[in-house]
């Protein structure tokens, strides 16, 4: 299974699709579309649409989806089996208010 998934570095919808990967141990490539504006790019035009995540699964994008839905997906086409590995993370919610608060951008002073 070829898997690019179309993440941002810290949001709870984004760590819920790395934990369903984890779950089932596979591979996927984990692109960046904060710091990388070409990949985001990749993303509107592969998805038709801006939000995030997305998940590109052998050709076929699932777009603005969460964890569970992934694994929704995966399970109901046999891409993979069911298991009772539990995750590390929540794999449909989005960041608590205190996670939102940490990546507030801090005001630069220059003197």
């Amino acid at each position: 299974m070829k898997i690019k998934a179309y993440l941002k570095p810290h949001c709870g919808w984004s760590n819920g699709v790395r934990a369903i990967m984890r779950k089932h141990g596979l591979a996927f490539e984990d692109i960046d579309i904060i710091n990388n504006r070409a990949s985001y790019e990749e993303m509107v035009r592969k998805s038709g649409q801006p939000l995030s995540p997305c998940v590109e699964i052998d050709g076929i994008m699932l777009a603005d989806i969460s964890g569970e839905e992934v694994e929704n997906y995966m399970l109901s086409n046999e891409l993979v089996k069911p298991n009772a590995v539990a995750t590390d993370v929540a794999t449909d919610a989005g960041c608590s208010d205190e996670e939102h608060e940490r990546m507030q951008a801090k005001p630069v002073r220059f003197f």
